[in-house]
């Protein structure tokens, strides 16, 4: 793994992360807090991103590559989408990493320290917390969704009464 400095506000870099859909909701002064807080991660084939078990309070946005998500073993997801996230459980709640990370192929991701969102105060933290986590929030419900509507077929299929 290759990893940058954190970054400085750079307006070309700033003008690069707007494209990604799920960073629109934040205004250019958002995105300079962000970058702030982040790095760039770049990852080779088969390289671990997180590993299952462990700490730590870094967010994830894919920029390039593939990343597969690996759950005690098996393969849960593959994302490829620029802007897709991962990560974010264990930036929330600073536990252990419910899953593994792996990049498929070459990969760069904005790694961001939600650590740092403690460091700004007064409105500047209220607004930039709010819409970082109104960001996960919406992953995470999307996720939720889908994983019922997996676990329903599942049921279903097994011939399982509900409640």
């Amino acid at each position: 793994m290759q990893e940058s400095p954190f970054l400085d506000r750079n307006m070309e870099f700033i003008e690069n992360i707007k494209k990604i859909p799920v960073l629109e909701p934040f205004n250019d002064e958002e995105l300079e807090r962000l970058i702030e807080m982040s790095k760039i991660k770049r990852y080779r084939p088969g390289e671990c991103i997180v590993k299952e078990g462990q700490s730590d309070t870094w967010l994830y946005f894919l920029m390039y590559g593939q990343v597969r998500i690996v759950k005690n073993g098996k393969d849960v997801a593959i994302l490829k989408r620029r802007g897709d996230i991962f990560g974010e459980m264990g930036a929330i709640d600073s536990g252990r990493r419910s899953a593994s990370a792996f990049a498929i192929q070459d990969t760069v991701c904005l790694a961001t320290d939600i650590f740092y969102i403690e460091k700004l105060t007064g409105n500047e933290k209220l607004a930039f917390g709010y819409v970082l986590y109104r960001l996960i929030a919406e992953i995470l419900a999307r996720r939720l969704r889908q994983t019922t509507e997996a676990l329903i077929k599942a049921k279903g299929r097994l011939n399982l009464k509900f409640w």
